[in-house]
């Protein structure tokens, strides 16, 4: 029998992979990737943001992000202008065509929410989501300080 320890790995990467093929199949007539629509969502919170911070609020490195705004910014989803205070970075602004789509982007995202949520209650999806909150916290808290509490305790 599979020790039950490790089987939140497991689970985290099935539900990772089959939500990037969820998303990429229902945006794939808007040419965005699996990867790209977290960067679109980003910028639906918050427009304007220097790719610097992207790259921070999302975790994800700088190279990759550079090379997915490329993409967005041939597609025409965004814009890239040089920061006046560092001419070396870009703030990234959306475009009409991407404020056109974000009803549509945005109801992708919700309707996987609702498909991982189904059937849990209001009380389940809170919980979910807390522990799912300290499982990143504890992540980040170990990249950052490449530390961890005490990893020998479940």
């Amino acid at each position: 029998m599979i020790d039950q320890k490790y089987t939140i790995p497991r689970w985290m990467s099935l539900i990772y992979r089959c939500g990037q093929m969820y998303i990429g199949e229902r945006l794939k007539n808007y040419e965005i990737g699996k990867g790209q629509h977290i960067f679109l969502n980003a910028l639906y919170k918050e427009d304007g943001l220097s790719q610097e911070e992207l790259s921070s609020y999302l975790r994800i490195d700088k190279g990759t992000t550079a090379k997915a705004l490329k993409k967005l910014e041939a597609l025409g989803y965004v814009t890239r202008q040089v920061r006046d205070e560092d001419r070396r970075s870009y703030r990234v602004f959306l475009t009409d065509k991407a404020l056109g789509i974000k009803d549509q982007v945005r109801g992708v995202l919700m309707d996987w929410r609702h498909i991982l949520t189904y059937g849990f209650t209001e009380e389940e999806k809170e919980s979910a989501l807390q522990l799912l909150e300290r499982m990143g916290s504890n992540v980040t808290r170990f990249i950052e300080d490449g530390t961890a509490q005490d990893l020998t305790k479940d």
